[in-house]
């Protein structure tokens, strides 16, 4: 069978960076497919057209059929694709995007099973939310209770401001209605959140399961990263939200959301904040995705790949043929 007509897949470099792309699209009842350099979204009441190559993560609702073609653009463009619930707010599963560095997932694997080293992390990320506060000999407890008496005050002080009655965080992960506009209004909010950062993550070649702060769920260190901003973002988006009243809260939530995140600073913030973690020394102008390789061995830092190994070797064995099979210096 010949090539399939369309554009070759872009250099890794010529890509647009995290900062130049639209943070998220979340459609649903639609095809998906591919037109070009495009994904072409069809449904009712037509066809647009979206670059690929300037999205960020593409959240696919109830009802979405999407080609192979469509899938092999997004990827090859470096996009994250992740199949939620309907509203987007239950995640199942997400698409593997472009990345080549091994670099920082294992820094963060380093980091995450050395117990000292990871509540140096852990105090970094709580720290990050308490601008100074010395933290630095906070035990986890402590810093829990302290993040969490930030969260409750946030809270009653947006529930005071715009006038929305806030009794407490509850809400169904199975029905999305079965909670009250103002959790509703969150969880909208937050699963955009989690989208967008765990579509930096993974473009980032880092592990979305090795957290910090949250252990045992695929997504811990998507939760470690998405709080960061919560207090800053969403939490205050979902309470003008709820305040509105509109007649879809989900929507009206999302387009919000997607309108705070236009500019692409967040993910910019959060692609420098996921390297500083990470890095020690970390310098904001330094390319990590490059297309490198090395073999790993016990007594060196790196061993070249695609060397041949092993022919002084061969030339010792072709000298203990010559000589009746007696290997000369081995």
């Amino acid at each position: 069978m010949g090539e399939i007509a369309g554009i070759a897949k872009p250099d890794l470099h010529a890509l647009p960076t995290v900062k130049e792309r639209m943070t998220f699209l979340y459609v649903e009842r639609c095809l998906v497919n591919r037109q070009d350099g495009a994904v072409s979204i069809t449904d009712s009441r037509g066809t647009v057209y979206v670059p690929a190559a300037s999205l960020g993560v593409l959240m696919l609702g109830p009802g979405t059929n999407i080609s192979h073609r469509a899938v092999e653009l997004l990827g090859d463009s470096g996009a994250s694709i992740i199949w939620v619930g309907e509203h987007g707010v239950r995640y199942y599963a997400h698409g593997r995007p472009l990345t080549h560095s091994s670099r920082l997932i294992s820094a963060q694997a380093a980091l995450v099973s050395n117990t000292r080293k990871r509540l140096a992390v852990a105090r970094v990320m709580y720290g990050m939310r308490f601008p100074g506060e010395d933290v630095s000999h906070y035990t986890m407890q402590q810093l829990r209770g302290r993040e969490g008496a930030r969260i409750r005050a946030l809270y009653r002080q947006l529930s005071k401001q715009h006038d929305v009655p806030w009794k407490g965080r509850e809400y169904n992960p199975d029905d999305f209605l079965d909670a009250s506009p103002i959790n509703q209004a969150l969880s909208a909010a937050h699963v955009c959140l989690y989208g967008v950062v765990h579509s930096v993550i993974a473009a980032l070649g880092c592990s979305p399961a090795l957290g910090f702060v949250h252990d045992g769920h695929e997504r811990s260190f998507v939760y470690d990263i998405a709080d960061l901003y919560k207090a800053e973002v969403t939490i205050p988006i979902a309470f003008e939200v709820a305040a509105d009243s509109p007649e879809d809260i989900g929507a009206e939530t999302r387009r919000r959301v997607r309108d705070a995140f236009l500019d692409g600073k967040i993910m910019e913030r959060c692609a420098r904040d996921v390297r500083k973690l990470l890095l020690e020394g970390f310098d904001a102008e330094e390319e990590l995705d490059v297309d490198t390789m090395f073999l790993w061995d016990d007594k060196l830092p790196a061993v070249d790949f695609g060397v041949s190994y092993g022919r002084e070797l061969d030339i010792r064995l072709e000298v203990g043929e010559e000589n009746n099979g007696m290997l000369v210096g081995v």
